[in-house]
């Protein structure tokens, strides 16, 4: 055992040392009437902080959860307006849902509050910090993974009016919808956090599990287009860009996974969506190829990994990242064969008099999408037949199984 792991290891035996010692002097009641009657921020803050800390050891985790009156007084806390306050509650709450003993009694606490619905909302439309948006969206993204039926609540919230019109003397109030609020919060965390722009993506993609969440995003033209043209204009500008190295791909293979998702879910809808433009299957028919090129790149293994397979975790590392990049994969073929479903003539033609297309390129989405995708690239071929028949008869040689069909 190295020096770093020795000293981790004694600093939290002591942390967890001082968590017990406090639960056994009733810390938790004691925070919980402060929470409940003080107007400080900076108090608030500290006790919530430490109860989270707290929350970090299992059966002090369990015993906080289960105490009713702390549990509401910490969900109230979501009401706070002192962000330093709300974001040691989303570390608090984030790491309760994290414990399988305890999340449910979580889920069900937020459920019976519909208001923090409007409060975490408010946070991801308005707020600047980005510590603070990134663990909200982190808390949203764990509570809809756990609960479709929550996630179906809020989806549905920003959809449902006010029965009674609002008197002339009131204030309005405004009515969130949860997909401008999350594109909202992921544009100010893109260039500044980009884990949390993976959070806030990975809730996207959630959101598209459901027919209700496509529809939230698709059913506005407005939302729909502000999120493909930021989806868009990550996979064009940013992520697995032409100068990168093959092995970023692992870095952003999640985060891709993500918004390919979205951004095939949407094009599934093209037939009603205007703001879709075709002169955008090209750029990202090159983009998804590069990133399958990259993915031939990251999953060949090095020729001497003895050291790596005498390390039991480092084996798990590499598992988990082949399981990351299959996902990224079959997102990302499903995605082309749905574009190479409707290339026509002009825009082959287009692709490859600019260089967006090649025979390099038709051979690696070929190799990649065969033979699942046959029927796609036979008629695709049929095609490209018609725009160049030499480049289409080279590519039947490559792949004797389609000129057997063709």
């Amino acid at each position: 055992m190295c020096l770093n792991e020795l000293t981790f290891l004694v600093a939290r035996k002591i942390i967890k040392d001082v968590a017990l010692f406090l639960q056994e002097f009733n810390a938790p009641d004691i925070f919980m009437g402060v929470l409940a009657k003080s107007k400080c921020p900076r108090l608030r803050e500290i006790c919530v902080g430490i109860l989270g800390n707290m929350a970090c050891f299992q059966e002090i985790c369990v015993s906080i959860s289960s105490d009713k009156n702390l549990g509401q007084v910490l969900v109230h806390c979501l009401y706070d307006s002192d962000p330093p306050t709300l974001l040691e509650t989303s570390r608090l709450l984030l790491t309760c849902l994290s414990q399988t003993e305890v999340a449910s009694v979580w889920v069900e606490r937020i459920r019976e509050y519909p208001a923090i619905y409007d409060s975490i909302c408010f946070i991801m439309s308005s707020s600047t910090n980005v510590d603070l948006l990134v663990k909200v969206g982190e808390v949203v993204d764990k509570l809809f993974d756990l609960d479709e039926k929550l996630m179906l609540e809020w989806i549905r919230n920003g959809v449902v009016q006010p029965l009674d019109p609002p008197q002339e003397d009131s204030e309005e109030q405004p009515v969130f919808k949860i997909v401008p609020c999350v594109l909202e919060a992921a544009k100010q965390v893109r260039s500044e956090n980009p884990e949390g722009l993976d959070v806030y993506m990975h809730i996207l993609q959630l959101l598209t599990t459901v027919d209700d969440g496509i529809q939230a995003i698709v059913q506005c033209p407005d939302t729909g287009k502000d999120t493909w043209n930021l989806l868009f204009d990550l996979v064009s500008h940013e992520f697995c860009q032409s100068d990168d190295p093959p092995i970023i791909l692992q870095e952003q293979k999640t985060v891709l996974a993500s918004v390919y998702s979205v951004l095939s879910a949407i094009y599934a809808s093209r037939a009603e969506q205007e703001y879709l433009k075709i002169e955008e299957d090209l750029p990202l028919i090159d983009s998804l190829i590069r990133v399958l090129q990259n993915m031939e790149h990251c999953q060949k293994k090095p020729e001497n990994s003895a050291d790596s397979n005498t390390d039991e975790t480092k084996n798990s590392d590499l598992t988990q990242d082949d399981f990351h990049l299959k996902i990224l994969k079959d997102i990302s073929c499903e995605f082309l064969s749905n574009i190479f479903q409707v290339l026509t003539k002009e825009t082959v033609a287009q692709g490859l008099k600019e260089g967006q297309l090649s025979k390099e390129k038709f051979s690696c989405a070929f190799q990649n999408l065969l033979p699942f995708y046959s029927p796609v690239i036979e008629d695709f071929l049929r095609i490209l037949h018609e725009v160049d028949k030499t480049l289409a008869d080279d590519l039947e040689k490559s792949f004797p199984s389609l000129k057997a069909q063709t």
